[in-house]
């Protein structure tokens, strides 16, 4: 009786995964393979366990996620050009929101994102400087040249971001979720700016001041422990505000109070540049990356933040898209990943090392099929006339 339940579920879960036909794979299941679409399979998805129908039709992401960490799923040929397959197909995934009503929507009080914060970031710099390259920006870089390195694409994507801002020495700069710093930094040597980075990593904050210090920059930068929401209370008014890959923390309830929190403390006639991770339309995101990688995360849409923009003032200067960009920083992340397996076995166990090779592959193959983008919106607070009426950053 119980094998023939199991061949039941075998079944149930083949039919499940027949339905992402577009590009030829073998499922192979103990001694039976199964061919979907048509051609030469281009990788072969070998399971130990049969992936129980009712869990792909709760979420699908979270359901062979969960298997790949567990090894129970495992991927014959490139792990990337497999998700590339399936992710171009999200149309086809299920996903029962009132099942995961508590990991989709989930608290978004000041407590709750300070854990959700930690949970990702706080789990120790010597686990991103395997990986990062040495200026520790953890967003995409900026490939001028089909040879650029990791490093130089982020050189790249911090100078442009830089020119974006129209500096001037002597100018006050506020970092909205200043990672490790490496931004303001730059920002200072170059233009010699008085800045300010908020962050509520420790690991993050320690590693930003040791920089600061090591750098001789103490005149110039300041970094603090801190949420957004405590901005208006912080006391100081800047000439310019940056945030690049915070928002995506920030909740989709909070987006309108973000952007007040920003216009409360930049100058008139300042400029405000956000990047962030982007979507076509307003969705809560996937259940696996928000149980795994990102808890709380939220991917905005371009139209409701041009939206919230608009009820605070702010007008819109200009706006890139930079989706593939982040594409090839994924890969070579995960090319470096792989690259430093043994030091990070040393740190974490096989499910988390499985964990984190699906994460930062199945984000580069999301941004490769468009399913998010990445954007940078350049602002005003209210009209800026002094401003060069070009795109002065195109040079």
């Amino acid at each position: 009786m119980l094998k023939v339940e199991e061949l039941a579920e075998e079944k149930a879960m083949v039919k499940f995964l027949e339905r992402f036909d577009e590009n030829p794979f073998v499922i192979q299941f103990k001694d039976h393979r199964y061919s979907i679409g048509e051609g030469d399979p281009v990788f072969t998805v070998k399971l130990k366990e049969a992936v129980p129908i009712a869990e792909l039709l709760k979420s699908t992401s979270l359901a062979l996620g969960e298997a790949y960490m567990r090894g129970d799923l495992e991927v014959e040929g490139n792990l990337y050009e497999a998700l590339d397959h399936f992710l171009g197909q999200m149309g086809k995934f299920s996903t029962d929101q009132k099942a995961l009503k508590k990991l989709m929507f989930t608290s978004i009080t000041k407590s709750s994102q300070k854990q959700e914060v930690a949970s990702h970031y706080d789990i120790g710099n010597d686990f991103y400087k395997l990986w990062l390259d040495k200026t520790l920006s953890y967003s995409c870089g900026y490939f001028l040249r089909e040879d650029d390195t990791l490093y130089q694409a982020q050189l790249n994507k911090i100078d442009h971001t830089l020119k974006k801002l129209y500096l001037k020495e002597g100018m006050s700069l506020l970092d909205i979720g200043c990672g490790w710093g490496y931004l303001l930094i730059e920002a200072a040597k170059k233009y010699k700016i008085h800045g300010t980075g908020i962050t509520l990593s420790e690991e993050q904050y320690k590693e930003f001041q040791k920089r600061i210090e090591e750098e001789d920059l103490q005149e110039y930068l300041t970094v603090e422990l801190m949420d957004y929401r405590d901005l208006p209370k912080y006391g100081r008014q800047f000439d310019r505000i940056v945030s690049i890959g915070m928002l995506e923390h920030v909740g989709r309830d909070h987006y309108r109070l973000y952007m007040e929190c920003a216009n409360q403390v930049l100058k008139p006639g300042g400029i405000f540049l956000l990047h962030f991770i982007s979507a076509l339309q307003e969705h809560p995101g996937d259940s696996w990356i928000k149980k795994y990688i990102f808890p709380g995360g939220v991917v905005p849409s371009l139209r409701e933040m041009i939206s919230c923009m608009g009820d605070f003032n702010f007008h819109t200067l200009d706006v890139e898209n930079l989706r593939l960009h982040y594409n090839r920083t994924l890969l070579k992340w995960l090319k470096n990943f792989e690259e430093n397996l043994g030091e990070i076995r040393k740190m974490f166990d096989e499910t988390f090392i499985r964990m984190w090779r699906l994460y930062l592959s199945a984000c580069a193959a999301t941004f490769h099929n468009g399913i998010i983008d990445v954007h940078q919106i350049l602002m005003t607070k209210g009209v800026n006339n002094d401003l060069p009426s070009i795109r002065w950053y195109n040079d």
